[in-house]
């Protein structure tokens, strides 16, 4: 009996599977056990052709394989040559004591050569923690060694790992390979021509991890502007890379050796299926929301998303998780993500424009508008209407514009403020603790509660709000963000004032 370490990946973390192997007199026999499918079965004749073209003898016994535990599906090609080396192991061919210390993720071509078989990185981390080494495929280690901390050995063939196991001719540890510098290829804010408006709602988005929407007609600049803000964002902390990596890694995406630690910025087209956006599928894999975990969702052409995808965010932006049910399982992604949403105002694009005019009618406009249910738009913190600028500005140059680097100081600046008083932004603060950690000023209050009661709608103030509990809070976190932009302890009223102006779909439902 031969037991050697593999892994099985369930969701973003990497089971340990316990591969036991046993050889017993009888009619010739190659069995697997323990809830294989097709693709584990069919190792039998890969590891079979693979030990016998590597020059080791396949044993003429009754073989048994039992994939530990039981009850957990085991699918594709990573245990070949987990169950190869425990044939050996078992056949006496290699020392059983040499198998403890050690995991195996590799499938075997049929001459014995080593294939990579994906998702390294979430394996190697949970090998880590359970103080083993890794043998993997040449293919897979570039993943795997972005780990600082473990030993990672890379082999091109069967016969090079059983070399590696009896000390004949060991195999170099993978030294780690990263680069930790900052790779300046993000999009530049100075690219951007005015909008200066935008500009500082897509800071105070940057500097809080605030959800923002921004509606306008086409050529405002709303698609310039989201991809500009990933370069207002910190690098990821090394867990959070890793982290990030490891789910890219699920979905066979390249992981940048000098990119690794920029935030991710998905953007996928208005087109694409609920599943396709939040996770799903017979085999659950993740959605791009979770491929955006740690960095930046864009989802332009707002309204032209499937109404099911678009509701199915809702939970998503709460939670910061997403929860895939199938019949035998229920599988949880994380999708931690900044939501930049854009849209037109009607569906030909020039309600209120002031150099077009609009060929919509008001109930075309409704019914577009309308796409976007309030439950969804109440969850996005931010709502800035653009406008067109003028032909003088557009034919301006970036003199004088800030770039990136220098937004982003002041970004690091007020979220480094946030993270040392509540070990969290302010779009993360919990319900519970809002009204203790917005401190506000009694004329600020006023404010607030002036423009959320809907008696202010008797005399048509143009501040007027239709805010849910759920709105409230996020005016008062998008004020805090703001008074920690200018190092404010306190929220004044000229913060509340500006969160305010940002909650123009509260604004028009109030008055509607």
């Amino acid at each position: 009996l031969a037991r050697t370490y593999s892994r099985c990946q369930l969701c973003t973390s990497a089971l340990s599977v316990s591969v036991e192997t046993h050889l017993t007199s009888g009619l010739p026999q190659f069995t697997i056990v323990g809830l294989p499918e097709t693709a584990v079965r069919e190792s039998r004749g890969r590891v079979r052709s693979a030990l016998i073209n590597s020059g080791f003898e396949f044993p003429r016994h009754r073989i048994t394989v039992n994939l530990a535990p039981g009850d957990v599906l085991k699918e594709g090609t990573r245990f070949d040559l987990a169950i190869a080396i425990g044939i050996l192991g078992a056949s006496k061919q290699i020392p059983l004591d040499v198998l403890t210390h050690c995991e195996f993720l590799a499938e075997l071509a049929l001459d014995g050569r080593l294939r990579p078989v994906g998702a390294a990185l979430a394996a190697a981390i949970a090998v880590r923690d359970a103080g083993r080494d890794l043998i993997v495929s040449h293919a897979d280690a570039t993943q795997a060694a972005l780990l600082d901390d473990m030993r990672i050995y890379a082999a091109q063939t069967l016969r090079e790992v059983s070399h590696h196991l009896l000390e004949l001719h060991p195999l170099p540890a993978i030294k780690p390979q990263r680069d930790v510098s900052r790779i300046e290829t993000l999009p530049d804010l100075v690219d951007v021509i005015g909008q200066f408006h935008a500009k500082r709602a897509l800071e105070i988005a940057a500097s809080g991890g605030h959800n923002l929407l921004l509606i306008g007609p086409p050529g405002t600049g709303k698609t310039m502007l989201a991809a500009r803000l990933p370069g207002l964002l910190n690098e990821m902390s090394e867990d959070e890379a890793l982290e990030t990596a490891a789910i890219h890694s699920l979905c066979a995406m390249p992981v940048g050796l000098s990119t690794w630690r920029t935030r991710p910025f998905r953007a996928p087209h208005h087109s694409c299926s609920a599943a396709a956006l939040v996770g799903g599928g017979r085999i659950p894999r993740p959605g791009e929301i979770s491929l955006a975990h740690n960095g930046v969702l864009f989802l332009d052409e707002f309204p032209e998303f499937n109404r099911r995808a678009l509701e199915a965010l809702r939970e998503p932006l709460e939670s910061g998780r997403v929860a895939v049910t199938r019949s035998m399982r229920t599988i949880s992604f994380p999708a931690r993500f900044q939501l930049i949403a854009a849209m037109n105002p009607c569906p030909c694009g020039y309600d209120g424009d002031a150099q077009i005019d609009c060929s919509c009618t008001a109930d075309k406009i409704a019914s577009y508008r309308g796409r976007i249910s309030g439950p969804l738009t109440e969850r996005i913190d931010m709502h800035l209407e653009l406008a067109r600028q003028t032909r003088d500005l557009m034919q301006g140059d970036s003199t004088g514009q800030e770039s990136s680097a220098v937004v982003r100081k002041r970004v690091q600046h007020a979220q480094q403020r946030q993270l040392t008083r509540q070990g969290v932004l302010n779009s993360g603060l919990e319900a519970s603790v809002v009204a203790t950690r917005c401190t506000v000023r009694d004329a600020a209050f006023a404010l607030l509660s002036r423009s959320t009661e809907k008696l202010a709608l008797l005399s048509r103030s143009t501040e007027a709000l239709a805010l849910s509990a759920r709105g409230y809070h996020k005016v008062l976190k998008v004020a805090k963000t703001i008074a920690d932009m200018e190092d404010q302890e306190v929220i004044e009223q000229r913060h509340i004032a500006e969160a305010i102006s940002f909650r123009s779909l509260d604004r028009k439902r109030s008055q509607t």
